[in-house]
């Protein structure tokens, strides 16, 4: 029978020794990116945050208890018919931004903190929606989005997250109210129409009052309007105009008319008896 030199058996046994304090070693060995943090719990004690970069954990002593991630996180979220301060039902959809700033509290403070946050959000927007009117909630998209984001974060503080942002991305109402409300904006864009139609209207009126004043005032004036406006008429070549023959003279009348006559092909005067003979 053959036995195992001495030697030989004593290299054996380092040998394992050595490879099961290699693998002691390797298996504490932890990689964590830039963005990443890990709680370290020792026989359940909290010890410490740790990371980024290479991490050594003690096996069977240490444990990790949560890694976090301290990148910006978006969770969408939206009310499904909650009732605003004029009692509508309305469907609130937004969305939210916010990080972690103090993993120690994130892990210790609170039990999977995303899921806190997400519920601290829908009942914030619940709460918010019920104390303001449907058209504050329409006008005031952004007051209302800066208000959410500072409630929000009032709540989340405690949990070492930083809410960032809150965005109202769209207010579903039901059918019937929004053909209501384009009837609405229908009927205050043709009241519009009408006031400023009527302004105008009254404008002219007025000017056209200070223009007849001022013709009173003057005969000269009012008798170059009145050939004027005859000059005006005559330049559609399609119509023939009978110019009376009292109209106010400047020059000679009859040579006013056929020199416009003349220019334009569609004045035609009368003949007088006078000017017959």
């Amino acid at each position: 029978m053959q036995f195992i030199d001495p030697y030989w058996g004593t290299i054996l046994l380092l040998g394992f020794v050595f490879l099961f304090i290699l693998m002691f070693v390797a298996s504490g060995i932890k990689v964590l990116r830039e963005w990443e943090r890990i709680a370290i719990l020792r026989l359940g004690k909290f010890q410490g945050i740790k990371g980024p970069g290479i991490t050594w954990v003690t096996p069977i002593l240490d444990k990790i208890a949560m890694k976090v991630s301290l990148r910006l996180l978006t969770y969408a979220f939206k009310t499904e018919r909650s009732l605003t301060k004029d009692n509508v039902p309305v469907v609130v959809d937004a969305v939210m931004y916010f990080r972690v700033i103090d993993p120690e509290k994130a892990i210790l403070s609170v039990e999977r903190y995303t899921i806190a946050v997400e519920l601290a959000a829908q009942t914030t927007l619940r709460e918010t929606t019920g104390k303001v009117t449907l058209d504050e909630l329409l006008a005031e998209r952004d007051k209302i989005a800066e208000h959410l984001q500072e409630l929000i974060d009032e709540k989340t503080e405690h949990w070492g997250v930083k809410v960032t942002s809150v965005e109202i991305r769209d207010v579903v109402i039901p059918a019937a109210l929004q053909d209501a409300m384009s009837r609405e904006a229908q009927a205050e864009r043709e009241r519009r129409a009408r006031i400023t139609l009527a302004t105008a209207e009254l404008e002219a009126a007025e000017n056209m009052m200070k223009a007849a004043r001022m013709y009173e005032e003057s005969q000269v004036g009012y008798n170059l309007r009145t050939w004027n406006i005859m000059q005006e008429i005559s330049k559609n070549a399609n119509l023939i105009i009978m110019i009376p023959t009292n109209l106010p003279e400047v020059g000679t009348v009859v040579g006013t008319a056929a020199a416009l006559s003349a220019g334009t092909g569609g004045l035609r005067m009368p003949k007088d008896k006078g000017t017959q003979e």
